[in-house]
């Protein structure tokens, strides 16, 4: 997944990422530039009218730091009646995940290059959200790099306010002090109730990545986190 930053200091802006250089394959270039126009919706300081950007009424997911866009284009694949909404800054993933869109002729997935964090607040409506997906963010593993984790009180009140009532919020991770610090976060925040005692299973929805099946057949763990809009 894309790198994640976010902070509580309010005069620092927060962000939903960081920076890095990344090579692009000839089939990202091409998928970049001939599906770019159809799914790529410019960022823009303005709420964003979801059903006319699908051309449908259907339920909305946001999707943040989707990647190399693997996932996303599975679940998207396997639900066709809901709608998916994919945030990601990097250019290479938003290539990647372009090239499935084509490969796999999926009409249900819309893509915005922007900062996450400002697409919540400046072009998603309140209770506008079916669902919103974090899946495997950047851990910041080093503890003083803490302060830079995405999922911060300030944020996870933000993504909250625009989730429909009873609309759900899925984070995952593969860092045991992340999910911790997510079921800490989330439990904290007064607009969302814990769909388990916990931890949640992964629902049948969220795919394992290759990536995540290497390190489960290692013994590592996946913690996931569900809690729904009350």
């Amino acid at each position: 997944m894309s790198e994640q930053v976010a902070t509580q200091r309010p005069l620092r802006p927060i962000r939903s990422f960081v920076m890095r250089a990344g090579r692009m394959g000839p089939g990202q270039a091409r998928a970049l530039a001939e599906l770019g126009p159809r799914f790529l919706i410019p960022y823009q300081a303005a709420a964003l009218d979801l059903a006319a950007a699908f051309g449908r009424a259907a339920p909305k997911v946001l999707e943040i730091g989707f990647g190399m866009g693997e996932t996303t284009a599975r679940i998207a694949a396997e639900h066709h009646e809901v709608d998916y909404l994919g945030v990601e800054v990097h250019t290479p993933g938003v290539g990647a995940l372009l090239k499935r869109i084509g490969e796999l002729n999926l009409t249900n997935v819309r893509i915005i290059q922007h900062d996450a964090v400002e697409v919540v607040r400046h072009m998603l409506p309140e209770a506008c959200l079916d669902a919103v997906h974090v899946f495997f963010p950047d851990p910041w593993h080093k503890k003083r790099h803490h302060k830079r984790r995405l999922i911060q009180p300030e944020f996870v009140r933000l993504l909250a306010s625009r989730l429909k009532p009873g609309a759900y919020i899925h984070l995952a991770t593969d860092w045991e002090d992340y999910a911790h610090q997510m079921l800490e976060v989330l439990s904290a925040e007064p607009t969302l109730a814990n769909t388990a005692k916990g931890f949640a299973e992964r629902p049948a929805y969220r795919p394992l990545t290759k990536f995540e099946q290497r390190g489960l057949r290692l013994g590592h763990r996946v913690w996931d986190l569900i809690f729904r809009r009350v």
